[in-house]
C-alpha cells in the first residue's frame, strides 16, 4: 500500500497567466474585457508557450462566450506581429481564407487568380480543413494552379513571378494553428479563427476580412482601425471573402484610422438555386470558359471589385476593371 502524499500546508504561488483567466471569468459582475495591453501580454504568453494547456482552453472558451472586443483583437494582433520574422515583402491584398465553403464553390479563388494575372499581388493564408462537409482553399490549390509556399522566402519569389501565393498558418504561426486545431477538442470554434483574419502578417496595402456572424463586422473594422490598418470587412458567403450576388453587401471599411461604409446592392433580381453538390471540376470549367453560369460570374466579378475597392478604386470603376480582367484572362489552367 502506497503511503499517503503529504498535505499542502503552504499556499502555492499563482501561475502568471492565471490573472488573465480571472479577469475574463470572475462572474457576471466581476468579469471585464481585457485592455489592449493585457491582451497583448496574454497572447504573448500563449505564443511563447508560457501557459498551461488547461489555461489555454479556459482562456479561449471564456473569450468565445464573452465575444472579443476591438481592443482585445488589436492587442492579440500586436503580440503576433511582434513575433513574426517575415521579411519586407510588397503585398497589395492580404486574403485570409479560414471558413471553407458548403453552399457554393469557392469562386473567390478564381477572383484572386484573375486579379493576380493583372498584377495585383495577393497573399492568401488559411488554417486547413477543420469542419466536415466544407470545401477549403487548401484542397484546391493544386487543381487551380495556385502556388503553395511553405516559407516567406518562397512567398517573396512566387509573388515576383505569379503575383499570388498561399502560405499555411502553421508555417508562420504554428502556435495559432494549434489553437485552431483545438476546435474538435473543445467542441466550439475558438476566437483564433477571427484573429487570423485580422493579422495581415506582411502589412499588405489592404486586408480583406470576411466575418459571417452579425455584429462582428464592426468589431473587426474597429480593431483594424486601432492598428492603423487599411481593411474592408464584409459578411462574405459562408464566411469566406466572396460577395454573394443574390443579396445586398455592406462594406465596413477603415483607412488611416477613419471608418467608412458602403452598401452594394444585389446584382441578381432573383436568387440563384443552390447547387445540389459541390463539384470542384466546375471551377476549372468556368475558368476555361467551357460553361456559362450566372452565379459564379457575378460572384467572382463582385469579389474582384471588392479587392480593387480596397486598393482605392471607386465601385463603378472597380466593376468595369473586374469585367475587363475577366474577359481577357489567360484561360489555361
Amino acid at each position: 500500500m502506497n503511503p499517503p502524499t503529504a498535505m499542502t500546508l503552504e499556499t502555492p504561488p499563482e501561475h502568471p497567466f492565471a490573472q488573465f483567466v480571472r479577469i475574463l471569468g470572475k462572474g457576471k459582475r466581476g468579469a471585464r474585457n481585457l485592455t489592449r495591453e493585457e491582451a497583448r501580454q496574454a497572447m504573448g504568453m500563449l505564443l511563447d508557450e508560457k501557459a498551461e494547456d488547461t489555461q489555454l482552453g479556459a482562456f479561449l472558451m471564456l473569450l468565445r462566450h464573452k465575444e472579443e472586443s476591438p481592443e482585445e483583437l488589436a492587442g492579440f494582433t500586436e503580440a503576433v506581429r511582434e513575433r513574426l520574422t517575415a521579411p519586407s515583402i510588397q503585398v497589395d491584398i492580404d486574403w485570409p481564407t479560414y471558413a471553407g465553403k458548403k453552399r457554393h464553390l469557392p469562386w473567390y479563388l478564381l477572383a484572386a487568380k484573375c486579379l493576380a494575372q493583372n498584377g495585383v499581388r495577393i497573399v492568401m493564408h488559411g488554417g486547413g480543413a477543420h469542419t466536415a462537409g466544407r470545401l477549403y482553399s487548401e484542397q484546391l490549390l493544386n487543381d487551380l494552379a495556385i502556388p503553395l509556399c511553405r516559407n516567406w522566402q518562397s512567398v517573396q519569389e512566387t509573388l515576383s513571378k505569379d503575383h499570388l501565393a498561399f502560405i499555411p498558418l502553421q508555417d508562420w504561426a504554428p502556435q495559432l494553428q494549434r489553437m485552431i486545431d483545438l476546435r474538435n477538442t473543445l467542441g466550439l470554434r475558438s476566437p483564433i479563427h477571427s484573429l487570423a483574419r485580422i493579422l495581415n502578417p506582411l502589412k499588405a496595402r489592404c486586408g480583406l476580412q470576411s466575418i459571417f456572424h452579425p455584429g462582428y463586422q464592426s468589431v473587426h473594422r474597429e480593431a483594424s482601425g486601432l492598428l492603423g490598418d487599411t481593411s474592408i470587412v464584409v459578411k462574405g458567403d459562408g464566411g469566406e471573402i466572396e460577395i454573394n450576388p443574390d443579396t445586398n453587401s455592406h462594406l465596413y471599411g477603415t483607412t488611416a484610422g477613419v471608418s467608412w461604409d458602403e452598401e452594394w446592392p444585389a446584382l441578381s433580381a432573383q436568387r440563384h438555386v443552390k447547387p445540389a453538390s459541390l463539384d470542384p471540376a466546375h471551377l476549372k470549367a468556368v475558368w476555361r470558359g467551357d460553361v456559362e453560369d450566372s452565379y459564379p460570374q457575378l460572384a467572382l466579378l463582385s469579389t474582384m471589385a471588392l479587392a480593387l475597392r480596397g486598393l482605392g478604386t471607386p465601385r463603378e470603376q472597380a466593376f468595369v476593371l473586374a469585367k475587363s480582367y475577366w474577359d481577357n484572362r489567360d484561360k489555361s489552367i
